[in-house]
């Protein structure tokens, strides 16, 4: 290669770089930095970032946060509320992508289904919120009215349920809207990941006479084991950072609160509410939280990547 092509070539790269800057630039102003500057507070006693003194003072608010027993009581709120919804939120995707995977159905129309089935995932929090708690209002909610009717046609009486404000329902009840919520997304993953498995598989099972649950476990389910950690660490992150439906729907005078107060609201307590912010210890927060998941994430990678 000449020495003019060489210089073309440099060119061209030094062109590059310019191109690729402006994101660069985006990315360690609002990614790297808050990242970086988030772990710098967690060693201070800052109550509110860049006001006031703020002293080092090391490892002593991650070591208050061990010790925080309203931390590890709002973190075991995020598991039940996460367990709940993640085992039928799987469980209504794996039904439905046996069904339309099933070429023994036949099913048509997947393209609607995907939609209708995605589309809760587009609607804003605070959409979903203002909706359920109108509908689970236990005066005149629709869902106990519906409820009520049925009682009265078997000559019964119905006592109205305060879905959201009573500690043994309100987990669950979020759970199952976060399962609406969230399915479809899981659902359209599921069935990415089976149609990208050869239909040479199924029919040989089909004329084999495999059974639909023999097929999905011996070929489907082992074939899909990339997908599945790829929706189970989402599923973790995301369940771990869950905030906007319990912040919204539970209100902090309800019986309900101390049971459905999540990790990122306890956070969000010290992070940002006036009267209790103290912005070193949210980060000390933020930063435990962020190694609960990393850990929780790499057993879930040594367990789907366990040899059999």
């Amino acid at each position: 290669m000449g020495k003019k092509s060489q210089s073309n070539l440099h060119k061209y790269n030094r062109a590059g770089y310019i191109f690729v800057l402006p994101f660069v630039v985006v990315f360690m102003i609002f990614s790297v930095y808050p990242v970086l500057r988030t772990l710098y507070l967690s060693f201070t006693n800052a109550k509110i970032a860049g006001v006031g003194k703020m002293d080092w003072v090391w490892f002593e608010n991650y070591i208050r946060v061990i010790k925080d027993k309203f931390f590890w009581r709002s973190l075991w709120n995020t598991t039940k509320i996460w367990g709940i919804n993640i085992v039928l939120q799987l469980g209504l995707a794996f039904l439905l992508t046996i069904v339309f995977s099933d070429i023994k159905y036949k099913m048509k129309g997947l393209g609607v289904f995907r939609v209708i089935y995605y589309l809760p995932n587009l609607i804003a929090a605070t959409s979903i919120s203002f909706l359920f708690k109108t509908l689970l209002d236990w005066r005149y909610g629709t869902f106990n009215q519906i409820i009520s009717g049925i009682y009265h046609l078997f000559g019964a009486s119905y006592n109205p349920i305060d879905w959201l404000g009573t500690a043994t329902y309100a987990g669950p009840t979020i759970a199952v809207i976060q399962t609406w919520v969230w399915f479809g997304n899981s659902f359209i993953m599921l069935m990415a990941g089976v149609q990208g498995i050869s239909t040479d598989y199924f029919e040989a099972a089909a004329i084999d006479g495999a059974g639909r649950w023999t097929v999905f476990g011996k070929i489907t389910l082992p074939l899909l084991k990339p997908i599945l950690l790829y929706v189970a660490v989402t599923s973790l992150i995301g369940g771990l950072q869950m905030f906007d439906l319990p912040f919204l729907m539970v209100d902090k005078a309800s019986a309900a609160y101390p049971s459905t107060q999540t990790a990122v609201m306890y956070l969000y307590k010290f992070g940002f509410e006036t009267g209790t912010t103290q912005t070193g210890y949210a980060s000390a927060i933020a930063y435990i939280l962020f190694l609960i998941i990393l850990a929780v994430s790499v057993v879930q990678f040594k367990v789907f990547n366990k040899e059999d």
